[in-house]
């Protein structure tokens, strides 16, 4: 099992930090250094900054969003920055949510399942350096009864094949995501779980191309916490998942309150959407059920995490994503290299 890192969304007043936190997972051996993007700041451009002033690591997107980009466009940032980084790019993909789909993009959040196959579609294609062309539900290449015509990339990435990942939570959309692509992005991925929420659903999409889960990516972002308070560690986490679970999306469309209750959290995850919704954030973060966090953290002392990181080893993950907890860059710090230790406690380094 590999580790990564997680920094997130940027622009969030830790944008020195998070570069040192980069090169010091680049220094320790880290495999991948994931960014993020929302409405906010957008990850190509953090991920070229990153690339440019680490060496080793790789950098990935975690995600792009599927309504913000055209596939085409999407397969330009990818080979550009797969060449500028000397072959160390991975592409995350994910349909965001209605919210932000709608509201912030103008496309409507319809047939995410559909518009994710068909994209992808286009972005292998067009990586392929073939003269692209595609008549979809989505998307017309070129447009009929015009000028434009079959035109193929003309920047030759490092790499062939570039790892494609898609951000999936629901049994649905881990099926496609299996049949589909090369790794998985989760959230909220618990060990003791991982069969009925997760693991299931990717070996039922590769099995319908052929393949088992061997050399497919399992990616889950794990947040992390050291210290020998378990239960005071674990609040540090209650409004983060309380903004997933309660509060990521509307109360018809939520993905993690429906995975928290796949989980067996069905009372307390209503309890929490229900009081998130309606303004009570700190009532919503003191529902959220301790074993919850527990299984889905790594918190306690180096040994406990050694422990919780073989478990989730055992069940599938060969790169996990570390989120480590922390206000200032000295704990950040401290927390990367707490993750190496535990990892090599473990015996998985």
């Amino acid at each position: 099992m590999r580790l990564g890192i997680n920094l997130g969304y940027w622009g969030a007043g830790m944008d020195a930090d998070n570069l040192a936190v980069a090169r010091e997972a680049d220094r320790l051996g880290y495999s991948v250094c994931w960014a993020a993007e929302a409405y906010g700041s957008d990850a190509a451009t953090v991920l070229a900054w990153v690339a440019a002033q680490t060496e080793r690591i790789d950098v990935g997107s975690a995600i792009f969003q599927i309504p913000a980009r055209t596939p085409a466009m999407t397969a330009m940032t990818a080979a550009t920055l797969d060449t500028l980084s000397g072959g160390r790019f991975r592409l995350g993909l994910g349909v965001s949510g209605p919210q932000v789909s709608e509201g912030w993009y103008g496309v409507r959040f319809d047939k995410p399942l559909a518009r994710t196959r068909e994209y992808v579609e286009v972005i292998r294609k067009a990586m392929s350096r073939q003269r692209l062309t595609h008549d979809g539900d989505n998307w017309t290449l070129p447009l009929p009864d015009g000028p434009g015509k079959p035109l193929k990339l003309t920047v030759h990435p490092v790499r062939e094949h570039i790892p494609l990942y898609i951000a999936a939570i629901g049994p649905k959309n881990l099926e496609q995501t299996g049949e589909i692509a090369d790794g998985a992005l989760v959230l909220f991925y618990a060990p003791e779980h991982a069969e009925e929420t997760t693991l299931g659903s990717l070996r039922a999409g590769r099995a319908k191309i052929g393949k088992d889960l061997e050399g497919f990516d399992v990616v889950p972002t794990v947040p992390m916490a050291v210290g020998d308070d378990v239960r005071g560690l674990a609040d540090h986490f209650r409004p983060y998942t309380a903004l997933y679970v309660g509060g990521m999306g509307s109360a018809k469309q939520n993905f993690y309150n429906k995975l928290a209750q796949r989980m067996g959290y069905e009372k307390e995850a209503a309890e929490i959407q229900e009081k998130y919704l309606s303004g009570d954030k700190e009532g919503a973060a003191a529902a959220v059920p301790h074993e919850l966090i527990d299984s889905t953290s790594l918190i306690g002392p180096v040994e406990r995490i050694a422990d919780r990181m073989q478990a989730y080893a055992q069940a599938g993950v060969t790169t996990l994503s570390l989120t480590p907890a922390g206000f200032t860059l000295e704990e950040r710090l401290a927390g990367l290299r707490a993750g190496v230790e535990a990892l090599d406690r473990a015996g998985l380094a």
